[in-house]
């Protein structure tokens, strides 16, 4: 029995600790540690544009973003005021090694949950393309970041429609205020 108990502890732990010692001993990657770059609170403007996808209006934002304890994941919780009303969000945002791309995962007080995956950082820009549905239809939505400083970056959103050309949803400039 004792012999049972000990092979069940081995094969149960054994993964969990090869991981995180691997995950440990190779600490966060230079690409996970651009992701530093978000650390601190920012403050948002912006504005969305009117059409299928939502109503036009000026939209307010700010959050404040830290290290997840271990330095492999920006956690960012914040709230947005737009045409739709006051909204919270958190996103996590990351890197997976394995498909060599940025990853996002947000939730928001609406009951919003998006799994953002394949995202691109090249220079100072961030880019992402999502497969969508709106009301039974083809959509990709294109979200971009342009890191303009160490303390400003703009953003586009854009949908493309079954296959049409892209069409600006939104955009806007967040500062860092400390």
């Amino acid at each position: 029995m004792r012999k049972l108990f000990a092979a069940v502890a081995l094969f149960t732990f054994a993964p969990c600790l090869a991981f995180g010692q691997t995950q440990k001993d190779q600490g966060p990657s230079p690409e996970i540690q651009k992701l530093g770059y978000y650390v601190g609170t920012w403050k948002g403007r912006g504005e969305t544009k009117g059409g299928q996808f939502g109503p036009a209006g000026k939209l307010s934002s700010e959050q404040t973003c830290n290290w997840f304890a271990g330095g492999f994941h920006v956690v960012c919780r914040g709230e947005e005021t737009g045409p739709t009303g006051k909204r919270e969000f958190l996103n996590i945002i990351g890197y997976d090694q394995k498909t060599r791309a940025y990853t996002q995962h947000s939730i928001s007080s609406f009951g919003e949950t998006e799994d953002d995956s394949g995202g691109s950082l090249i220079g100072g820009k961030l880019v992402f393309v999502l497969d969508g549905n709106a009301g039974g239809k083809r959509v990709k939505f294109r979200y971009t970041e342009v890191h303009v400083s160490p303390a400003l970056y703009t953003y586009r959103a854009e949908a493309s429609l079954e296959g049409a050309p892209w069409t600006l949803v939104g955009e806007g400039k967040i500062s860092k205020v400390k």
